[in-house]
């Protein structure tokens, strides 16, 4: 069975951890669609691709591939994708788990230049107010209710995750499970009479 999985959920809730070891366990490519949303600059997550790009970079990278893993949020611009997803999965964990991520994340990527007098202590904070506002922001921002809104609208089986608690070994076995019994599921509907 070909397995095309967008995996998606708030900053920090772990979509890459995520979709990283799933492609690697399931021996099949796997794309982060930052790469596709933003430019290459020197100062990195600064400057947007515009939208026709980032969908036809995108699709060329996906093109001809049986299965692959895409991590990341598509909500307002990668709707053209949506028809090829067999599965989307949907990552939830707690504000104050995700805001801890993302702190120690910025320092990992950047150092001193996310801490006061650094060159990008402004865009961090900048940051990580924003995603401290996804469980209560409204439609215009990577928010809870933009995701909600936008996976009422797929056709293809949405597979919800609890992140909290878990090692990622352990929800890999639980999306591989999960993908079983969906994928059985969409079968025993396209068999009958």
């Amino acid at each position: 069975m070909a397995y095309r999985i967008h995996i998606l959920g708030a900053a920090g809730a772990g979509t890459t951890t995520l979709g990283k070891a799933m492609a690697e366990r399931l021996g099949v490519a796997y794309f982060d669609s930052d790469f596709f949303y933003w430019q290459q600059t020197p100062d990195p997550f600064t400057v947007a691709r515009p939208r026709d790009e980032r969908i036809r970079l995108l699709q060329e990278q996906t093109a001809g591939l049986h299965s692959w893993v895409l991590s990341g949020s598509l909500c307002g611009w990668g709707d053209p994708m949506l028809p090829q997803f067999t599965h989307v999965v949907f990552l939830r964990l707690d504000a104050e788990t995700r805001l801890h991520r993302l702190r120690l994340r910025e320092v990992q990527r950047y150092g001193d230049e996310v801490l006061e007098g650094g060159n990008r202590h402004a865009n961090s904070l900048a940051f990580l107010a924003l995603a401290a506002r996804y469980d209560d922001g409204n439609h215009s921002l990577r928010s809870l209710r933009r995701h909600e809104t936008w996976l009422k609208a797929l056709s293809c089986p949405v597979i919800r995750l609890d992140v909290r608690h878990h090692s990622v070994e352990t929800l890999v076995g639980q999306l591989l499970e999960r993908l079983r019994e969906t994928s059985a599921q969409a079968n025993s509907t396209s068999i009958r009479p």
